[in-house]
This record gives structure tokens, sequence and C-alpha cells, in this order.
């Protein structure tokens, strides 16, 4: 199962944060205390004494977490929990104030070539070269990633037929929808085939049908032994998808492991707003009501 290690012993450093001194690469996860087997490889991704402030707000507090290595991994918390930001810095988009992250033994920030080659990313709000077509756009992906044409070709016809973008491979990136947006750069992510994928708010503005497509493409692609983290906020879709889940809140891992531990024979909804908080009431709206 999945884990929050102990939180790193807090020094006094210059911010406040926790600082973590080197250590070595997770090399697998330790067994539960209720007895489930340990995880006999190191972890896809291993996250220690991540922090992350900008200001005087601490987005991510020093969180650690292990996500095992074949996992359809589920991270989820209310607006501003720091799941962006714990991701960009994960997969080397945003440098860290503190921590270290491995990406199957890779030191992401000490050997970031390296560990990017087995990533693939789908990260929120960043923007795309939009004046290429959908099909040039992926084709540079994998050309960018030093794939051969033929292969890249083969690739980018099977990705725009799968995700339902082949009508439209002409049409420049700016002129699409957000939701096909979302899609060619699911593409893009997976063009390389990474053994990681990392994948933020995936499903925002993509309609059923597609998301129904890309729930099949990742579930295939786990089953085949790649890892997939997914930030989202609808906690039926996590339950239904994901078999491991972290539940993130003003920068802190409140929970995580197996989606039914975590749950712990409730839905992972009302697990949610139990462990994070902050439910209102709709006291004060009676000029809402028509009778």
């Amino acid at each position: 199962m999945s884990e929050t290690p102990e939180r790193p012993t807090h020094q006094n450093g210059p911010d406040n944060l926790p600082v973590q001194s080197a250590a070595a690469p997770p090399q697998a996860a330790p067994g539960t205390p209720g007895g489930a087997p340990a995880q006999t490889q190191a972890p896809a991704l291993a996250i220690r004494g991540l922090a992350k402030r900008f200001g005087e707000k601490i987005a991510v507090n020093g969180i650690n977490l292990d996500v095992p290595a074949g996992s359809f991994y589920g991270l989820v918390g209310p607006n501003g929990a720091g799941k962006t930001t714990a991701l960009s810095m994960a997969t080397g988009l945003m440098r860290p104030d503190y921590g270290q992250v491995w990406v199957h033994g890779v030191d992401v920030w000490a050997h970031p070539i390296e560990a990017k080659r087995i990533m693939g990313v789908l990260p929120d709000g960043v923007r795309l070269f939009d004046r290429l077509t959908g099909e040039q756009l992926v084709t540079y992906a994998g050309l960018l990633r030093g794939m051969d044409r033929e292969t890249v070709a083969s690739r980018v016809a099977d990705l725009l037929a799968a995700l339902d973008l082949t009508a439209d491979a002409g049409t420049l990136v700016v002129d699409y929808s957000a939701g096909m947006t979302k899609k060619i750069s699911l593409a893009s992510a997976l063009i390389h085939a990474p053994r990681l994928l990392v994948l933020d708010e995936p499903f925002e503005a993509v309609d059923p049908v597609s998301a129904a497509n890309i729930r099949d493409i990742l579930s295939s692609y786990v089953s085949s032994g790649g890892t997939v983290i997914v930030s989202s906020h609808v906690m039926d879709l996590v339950q239904r998808m994901c078999d491991h889940v972290a539940v993130v809140a003003g920068g802190n891992v409140l929970a995580a492991g197996t989606v039914d531990e975590v749950r712990a024979g409730r839905s992972l909804e009302e697990t949610f707003v139990e462990l994070v908080g902050g439910r209102s009431t709709s006291e004060g709206l009676a000029w809402l009501r028509t009778s």
C-alpha cells in the first residue's frame, strides 16, 4: 500500500518551512501494520519533505508520499490545497524550496533529464504551442523526445484515433475547445510511452464520451505496467477509477493508502468532507426560497 511516512524533523530554515537532509532514494515501501505485503520494487514516485512557500503562504508543507509502481493513484483536495504545486515540483516543472523527489529511483532534481525521460506530464494551465495543428503538436512532442519520425507518425495516428481527434488533426490547437485541448495535451504526454503518467485535472471540460475513452486508455496503460497519478475534484470518479488515493488540504497530506483504506467503509466524498472540513450551511439564504 501507499502510506505517508512520518514527517521529517524540522530544522530552523529561513522560511520556517521543513528542511530535510539528503537521503537515499526509497527502494520499497514497508508493509502495513495489518500484515499487507510490502512493495517489491521502488515506488514509481517517492516524495520526501517537499515544501514550497509563496510569500506568506505555505503552499506545500513538507509532504511525504509513496506512489506504488503499477498503481492508479488519485490526488484529491479542495481548491488551493497544494495539489498542482506539489505535482509541478514532483515532475520538475517548479523548483521546491525543500525536499526531494524520485521517479523510479531517479532523483528528479539531481538527474532531471533522466527522470523526465520516463515521465509523461499533463500540467494544468500550461500554455501549448497552439499555432501548431493538433497533429503537428503531438509530432513535435515525439521528436523532442528523440524518437524517429516513422515511429512518431505511427503513434500520432494511433493517439488521435483513440482520442477521437483524427478529424481535427489539421486544425490549429488555438481553435480547439477546452476539452479537445485537454485531449491533445494527453496525447503529447503519452507519445513516448512513459513509465509514469502525471495528469493534473485531465477530465476538466472533457465531455462524458471522451472521458470514458480516456479512462479506458489509462486503465489499459496501468494494466500493462504503467503508473498513473491523477488529480481531480470529482470524488466519485476517483473512487471508481483509482486503486490508491491521497487527500491533500492546506499543503498537507491528511490521508493516503488504498481507496478502501482511506474511505473506511464510507464513500470517498464523505471521508473527504470529514477530513477537509469547511462545509457550510444554507442558513441566511431564506430569500432564495420561492414558496
